[in-house]
C-alpha cells in the first residue's frame, strides 16, 4: 500500500474540531480512526444513507460541517416514490405525522391539472414537510440505528489508496475509511477535491422564495396574483398556513448566494413585479434560489462517491431535488454495503452511476423545460397553452406526473416484461402491506407459486410464498429498493438472477 497524499482545501477560520477526535496537539502520531463509510454531509441524502448502511451493521460515521441547523424553515415535497421509500423503512407514519398532505397534480410547471385517476401507488399524494423537520427525522432515524454523525466535522482533505480512504478535517485531526461519500452539497468539498467536473449552466436568473404575512384582504391578493400571473407565470402568493402566505417572485438579478434576502428585498421586488408590496410582514422565513444545472461528470472515483446535490444540482422546479437525493442514497446503500461485507457481485457499486445518473439527467431536462414554460416571452407563452391542452389528454398527464413524483422510474435490467427495473408498488400480501416486509434493507422472493426457494442467498433476501397476493406475474425478486430484478417460475433462472444482484450464495 503506497501512502497517500493529501489533496486539502485551506480551512477556514470558523470551523472546528470533531468531538471525540483527536487533536493534533492530543495526538498526532496516533493512528486515524477507522470507519467502514464515511459520509460527508448529514442533510436528507446523506443521513437517508447512513440509516440505509446502518441497516446492513456497516460502521457509519457522518461528517455535517455545520454545527446549527439551518436558521430559516423551507418548505419542501415529498413526491411518491419518496413516500413509497419512508414506508418501506417504516418511517411513513413518524414523517406523515409532521407534514401536510396535498392532492397530488399540478407538478409540471405549476399547470393547474389534476392528477390523472389510478395512479399506481398507495400513497398518490404530495407531502409537504419543513425541510430541518425531514432532516431531523432522517439523522435520529440513523443515529438510532446505531450511525455515528458528528456537527462542526468540516472535511478539508482526502486521500485515497488501495485499501481506503484518510480524510482530513478542519485543525488536522483525521479520519479514516474503507470508502468516502460525499453528501455535502452543491458546493461539495468532496467533489472539488476529486477534480469531478461540474459542467452545465450557471445561474442566469433568480428567484426570491419565503413565507411571512400579508397586510391587505385576500380577495385583493387573489385579483392581483390572477392579473400578474397572465404574463409572469414565476410569481405565486397564495396560502400556507394561519396567517400565512407563500411568497415566490421574481429577483431584480443574479446576487451573492451566501447573503440571505431581507424583507425589504421582497417588498421592492413586490413592487416592481406587482405593482404593490401587499403590506407584508412577519417572515417565517426567506430564501433565494437561482436556476443553475449542472450534473457531475462522474458519481465514483475509486473509493469515493457522490450523491445528492454533490451529483447534481437544478433549479427547484416540481420541487425534485430532495426527492433525487433520497433515491439516490436508497439505491446506493445496499449496494455499498454489499461491496463493504465482501458479497457484492462484480460490478455491482458501478451499477449506482449507471442507473442513477440518467435519472438526474431527466430531472435536469424536466426542470430545464418547465422553467422554460414560465418565461413571460411570447413563444414560451405559446408553448405552455399547447401543453395545457395536450395535459388534458390522460396519456400525456400521466407521464408528466409519474416523471415528477419518481415513480415513473424504470432501470435497464434487460429485455423482459415492462414490470422488470421498474418499483413494485405496496401491494396487498397475506401478512399485510409488501412494504412492510422490506423495513430491514434486504432483498425479497415474492413467490405465488409457493416452489421456489432463495436458498443459499436467504442471508441476505427473505422469501415470502403467498398465493394470494395482488400480483400478476408467478413470481419476483426485489431489490432492497424496491425494483423487480426478475419476473418468473423457473428456479434454475432464478438462481442466475439471485447471483447477479447477491453474489455467490452460501
Amino acid at each position: 500500500m503506497h501512502s497517500p497524499q493529501f489533496t486539502t482545501e485551506p480551512p477556514s477560520s470558523d470551523t472546528v474540531g470533531v468531538p471525540g477526535l483527536p487533536s493534533p496537539a492530543a495526538g498526532a502520531d496516533r493512528a486515524p480512526r477507522t470507519f467502514d463509510v464515511i459520509i460527508a454531509g448529514c442533510g436528507p441524502t446523506g443521513a437517508m444513507l447512513a440509516a440505509e448502511l446502518r441497516l446492513h451493521d456497516v460502521r457509519v460515521l457522518v461528517l455535517e460541517k455545520e454545527t446549527e441547523p439551518a436558521s430559516f424553515v423551507r418548505i419542501v415535497g415529498l413526491h411518491i416514490r419518496s413516500i413509497e421509500l419512508m414506508a418501506m423503512r417504516g418511517l411513513l407514519e413518524r414523517v406523515r405525522a409532521r407534514g401536510r398532505q396535498r392532492p397530488a397534480g399540478a407538478y409540471f410547471a405549476a399547470i393547474d391539472k389534476p392528477a390523472p385517476e389510478g395512479l399506481d401507488s398507495a400513497y398518490a399524494y404530495l407531502l409537504g414537510i419543513p425541510q430541518p423537520v425531514i432532516v431531523d427525522l432522517l439523522e435520529r432515524h440513523a443515529i438510532d440505528l446505531g450511525a455515528q454523525v458528528r456537527h462542526g466535522g468540516a472535511v478539508v482533505g482526502l486521500a485515497q489508496d488501495d485499501d481506503g480512504v484518510t480524510v482530513e478535517l478542519a485543525g488536522g485531526e483525521q479520519v479514516r475509511s474503507r470508502y468516502l461519500v460525499g453528501c455535502d452539497g452543491a458546493r461539495s468539498t468532496v467533489r472539488k477535491l476529486l477534480g469531478v467536473g461540474f459542467p452545465g449552466e450557471p445561474t442566469r436568473t433568480e428567484t426570491l422564495m419565503g413565507e411571512m404575512a400579508v397586510g391587505v384582504p385576500p380577495e385583493e391578493i387573489a385579483a392581483r396574483v390572477a392579473e400578474v400571473r397572465e404574463t409572469d407565470k414565476r410569481f405565486s402568493l397564495g396560502p400556507a398556513g394561519v396567517g400565512l402566505y407563500r411568497l415566490v417572485v421574481p429577483a431584480a438579478g443574479v446576487s451573492d448566494r451566501a447573503a440571505p434576502p431581507t424583507l425589504e428585498d421582497f417588498r421592492r421586488q413586490l413592487r416592481a413585479v406587482a405593482g404593490t408590496d401587499f403590506g407584508v410582514h412577519s417572515p417565517r422565513w426567506l430564501s433565494r434560489f437561482g436556476d443553475a444545472t449542472r450534473l457531475a461528470d462522474r458519481y465514483r472515483v475509486g473509493r469515493v462517491l457522490l450523491a445528492g446535490d454533490a451529483a447534481h444540482i437544478h433549479p427547484p422546479i416540481g420541487g425534485q431535488g430532495l426527492n433525487l437525493g433520497v433515491q439516490d442514497a436508497v439505491n446506493l446503500g445496499w449496494k455499498l454495503a454489499a461491496q463493504i461485507h465482501g458479497w457484492a457481485p462484480e460490478h455491482l457499486l458501478d451499477t449506482y452511476q449507471a442507473e442513477r445518473r440518467p435519472v438526474a439527467e431527466d430531472v435536469l431536462d424536466n426542470t430545464r423545460a418547465q422553467l422554460a414554460l414560465l418565461s413571460g416571452e411570447p413563444g414560451a407563452r405559446a408553448v405552455r397553452r399547447l401543453l395545457t391542452e395536450l395535459m388534458d389528454f390522460d396519456e400525456v398527464n400521466r407521464h408528466l406526473t409519474e416523471k415528477i413524483s419518481g415513480i415513473g422510474i424504470r432501470y435497464d435490467f434487460g429485455d423482459g416484461p415492462d414490470l422488470l427495473g421498474r418499483r413494485l408498488p405496496d401491494i396487498d400480501v397475506k401478512q399485510g402491506r409488501l412494504y412492510g416486509l422490506l423495513h430491514r434493507g434486504r432483498g425479497l422472493l415474492l413467490d405465488r407459486t409457493e416452489r421456489l426457494t432463495v436458498g443459499g442467498w436467504s442471508d441476505r433476501v427473505d422469501h415470502l410464498g403467498d398465493p394470494t397476493a395482488a400480483l400478476d406475474a408467478p413470481g419476483v425478486l426485489l431489490r432492497p429498493d424496491g425494483h423487480v430484478a426478475w419476473i418468473g417460475d423457473d428456479q434454475q433462472d432464478l438462481d442466475v438472477h439471485l447471483a447477479r444482484w447477491f453474489g455467490e450464495p452460501n
